[in-house]
């Protein structure tokens, strides 16, 4: 069985439980090297056959996924944050089905949860965004044409960029001609949840320069929007004059 695990967003601490045990019962693990943590490894068993994926072709990797599965053994593929997003998985699993391999996904913490965190922020905030914008900037891979960053600026949503922190001066240049104001909030966060995590609050019409002045230009997730001014309405979740279907709202006697 091959188990493609979310190693999350950097501290080893917070990979799942499940996916933790799965290391620890591995026979192969291969691992994306350039992003996940190797201090993970520690988890897995002296016996245990490991492979850095980050100089590895596609075909490299499944060829150890193949030869794992005829011999029996089970293959742990430990990718960055949750493996659904940006995790390439999805043509790995195509070469799996192709082959008649069994395999399994196991999700994790994103890196983009590991930044709303480091940044003690709600994505989504009542009276200011109640819809989040998962994407990328342009570049070597494209972008679909009604996906263009441009376009996606136009809904003024909290959006985060994952893969852009090396091309903020085309992100800038498109979130501004989307119409986000240059003054609406947006931050940088550099490895979140690592030891040497930093947060580096701007505006979009800052982005570029304060990336050139921290020297960030990898390994960074960028957030845009206006909930990072924590300035958003109460919700009704919690509002004593608001009932649903675990409590009456006060002087509502009716609903149960």
């Amino acid at each position: 069985m091959i188990h493609f695990v979310g190693a999350g967003p950097g501290a080893p601490d917070l990979i799942t439980v499940r996916g933790a045990r799965l290391l620890t019962l591995a026979d192969v693990v291969i691992y994306a090297g350039s992003l996940v943590n190797p201090e993970l490894l520690v988890l897995c068993s002296p016996y245990c056959e490991i492979h850095d994926s980050s100089g590895m072709t596609l075909e490299e990797t499944v060829a150890i996924m193949r030869e794992a599965s005829e011999s029996g053994k089970d293959c742990v593929r430990l990718h960055t944050g949750d493996p659904s997003l940006y995790g390439a998985i999805a043509e790995q699993m195509a070469e799996l089905d192709r082959l008649g391999i069994a395999y399994e996904v196991v999700p994790g913490v994103s890196s983009l949860f590991g930044a709303a965190a480091a940044l003690g922020t709600e994505l989504t905030q009542p009276g200011v965004s109640q819809s989040l914008i998962i994407t990328r900037t342009e570049g070597r891979t494209p972008v679909p044409e009604l996906e263009r960053l441009r376009l996606l600026a136009s809904h003024h949503a909290t959006m985060a960029l994952f893969l852009s922190a090396g091309l903020l001066e085309q992100a800038q240049e498109e979130l501004l001609a989307g119409g986000y104001a240059a003054d609406t909030p947006a931050a940088i966060v550099y490895r979140a949840t690592w030891p040497d995590e930093a947060v580096y609050r701007c505006t979009v019409g800052t982005l570029a320069a304060c990336a050139r002045e921290h020297e960030v230009g990898r390994t960074a997730m960028i957030i845009v929007g206006s909930v990072l001014d924590g300035a958003g309405e109460r919700s009704k979740l919690y509002d004593p004059g608001f009932s649903h279907g675990y409590r009456n709202a006060e002087g509502d006697a009716t609903c149960g």
